[in-house]
């Protein structure tokens, strides 16, 4: 294997003494804001031309090495962070803030022949930084193998203009609580069925309901624990015991606080005045409605206003939205005068009315019979 040498300096960090199994390294690669898709770390065996600062290379990065780099990253519940000059590492030392320069979508690592790859999405000052010349490198951060070498995840990165970090003492006692840290945490999972099964609940229950049911739980819970603390009894005394005296507690009547009832007569008389005031204002609302149907022509007429207004105030709202709204019942259409030429028998529905019947479900009959002729 040949090895990689970048155009770019490079310097390497490790704690071989601290964590012989996973020392850390840190390295810089030329950057470019204008890349979607950055070089994060080299492929095949690279070094720091200019010297590590404690330990050595080279490194080494395969296709095997990135994947599960790749299947690590994967699990992360955030993105990778990159950082300014290492301030990440150095914050706990110097008091400074760390702020982003940008983060890499963990689910975007991609192995190419030249290294491993990821989508950055940058600050606005970051970028504007890059693109005016203030920064040049980009250096992950990575623990690595003491006996091969072999890159073994990415912690995160750092924008900075000299790889061969000064304050070096401080970085590497920041890399070593980082590479001593479990990096990943794999979020708890639970059972579903089983804890539908436990929780007594129906197989198909919904997350409410399970959700009630462990408020319930807990209740019951809070609630036993509450009486033990009364009864002065604790989780290791005789259960016997324990139960004779809860049912002791139960027989014993509480005396319920009157300052949170009132009296039942005043409850009803309360009760009788919001279901009066209710229904005063049903009706109010079920008049206009009709009132309004009958000039615009969805209620034909007197019959069949008196029939909705029977029916309640949900029937009435249901018809008038289906209902169409039709010119000629809204008034005469020939001026108070008989139609010329209607040589129709008397009684016959005019397609007005047909209309109306068609859209109400009734029949031409029904509806005369509803509607008289005059």
């Amino acid at each position: 294997m040949t090895t990689q040498r970048s155009t770019s300096p490079l310097a390497a960090l490790s704690t071989p003494a601290a964590h012989p199994a996973r020392p850390v390294a840190a390295c810089a690669l030329r950057v470019q804001a204008s890349e979607y898709e950055t070089r994060l770390i080299p492929a095949g065996t690279f070094d720091a031309p200019r010297g590590s600062m404690a330990g050595e290379g080279p490194w080494r990065l395969d296709a095997q090495g990135a994947a599960a780099i790749i299947a690590l990253a994967a699990n992360r519940a955030t993105d990778i962070v990159i950082d300014y000059e290492h301030q990440t590492l150095l914050s706990e030392s110097n008091g400074q803030p760390a702020p982003a320069a940008g983060w890499v979508d963990p689910h975007s690592l991609e192995w190419r022949d030249d290294g491993l790859y990821g989508a950055v999405s940058w600050t606005e000052r970051a970028r504007t930084m890059i693109e005016g010349g203030e920064y040049r490198y980009l250096s992950p951060v990575f623990p690595y193998d003491a006996k091969s070498g072999a890159v073994l995840d990415l912690l995160h990165l750092s924008l900075t203009n000299n790889p061969a970090i000064s304050d070096g003492d401080a970085v590497l006692a920041a890399a070593r609580r980082a590479s001593a840290a479990p990096q990943h945490k794999e979020a708890p999972t639970v059972d579903r069925s089983k804890l539908i099964a436990l929780l007594g609940l129906v197989a198909d229950a919904t997350d409410e309901q399970i959700e009630t049911g462990l408020a319930a739980l807990k209740a019951q819970a809070d609630t036993a624990k509450t009486l033990r603390q009364a009864l002065d009894v604790g989780e290791g005394d005789d259960a016997a015991a324990v139960v004779a005296a809860l049912k002791t507690k139960a027989r014993t009547p509480a005396t319920p606080d009157m300052s949170q009832y009132v009296p039942k007569a005043v409850f009803e008389e309360t009760t009788a005045q919001l279901a009066a005031l209710k229904a005063n204002g049903d009706t109010a609302e079920l008049d206009g409605l009709i009132e309004t149907g009958l000039k615009d022509g969805r209620i034909p007429g007197k019959a069949t206003a008196d029939w909705l207004r029977g029916q309640g105030l949900a029937a009435c709202k249901a018809h008038l939205e289906g209902a169409p709204s039709i010119a000629a019942l809204k008034g005469p259409q020939t001026g108070g005068k008989p139609p010329e030429g209607d040589d129709k028998a008397k009684g016959a529905l005019s397609d007005a009315e047909l209309a109306v019947c068609k859209a109400m479900g009734l029949t031409p009959e029904a509806y005369r019979a509803a509607n008289p002729v005059e």
